[in-house]
């Protein structure tokens, strides 16, 4: 990042929530690992409008970041900027309040399932939206499909 602006560098560095994207090896899971295990302290315990709000700016700041890194990493959507897999982790878990241990798993494991299989309409929505909103929304509809299979797969459970 020879060259670039402290704002560059602020961008890069929330943009791959600190050393977590640069880590060797899937660094999509690690941050998606990251939000599971934040999750329990800094989102769950909050009310669901204040939730809605911490979503609302992970998503806006989100955007900036991931726009600003591609141009500072000259890629799209280089794999080292996992902001967005804390977005979508956080929206996948966002109307429980607390949650068993397990619930966590199966929602980690739901989002990484959408997220990389990328069903209909999450590869849309990675190309249909320039920049950083595109990287960001892509998870979203990720994180929404994993939200919604985590309450139905609940429920299911609840019958049994």
């Amino acid at each position: 990042m020879t060259g670039t602006t402290p704002l560059d560098k602020l961008a890069t560095a929330l943009a791959t929530l600190g050393p977590i994207g640069h880590f060797p090896k899937a660094p999509g899971t690690w941050g998606s690992l990251a939000a599971v295990v934040a999750a329990p302290w800094l989102f769950l315990p909050l009310a669901l409008p204040a939730r809605l709000l911490v979503l609302a700016a992970v998503l806006i700041v989100g955007t900036w970041a991931c726009s600003r890194a591609e141009i500072v990493l000259g890629r799209k959507d280089p794999g080292c900027v996992i902001i967005d897999e804390l977005f979508g982790q956080w929206l996948a878990l966002l109307f429980f309040a607390a949650m068993p241990i397990w619930y966590l798993l199966a929602g980690f494991i739901l989002f990484r399932l959408f997220d990389i299989l990328k069903p209909w309409p999450v590869n849309w929505a990675e190309t249909a939206f320039p920049g950083g909103l595109g990287v960001m929304l892509d998870d979203g509809v990720a994180g929404l499909y994993a939200l919604a299979s985590l309450h139905l797969l609940v429920y299911l459970v609840g019958l049994f």
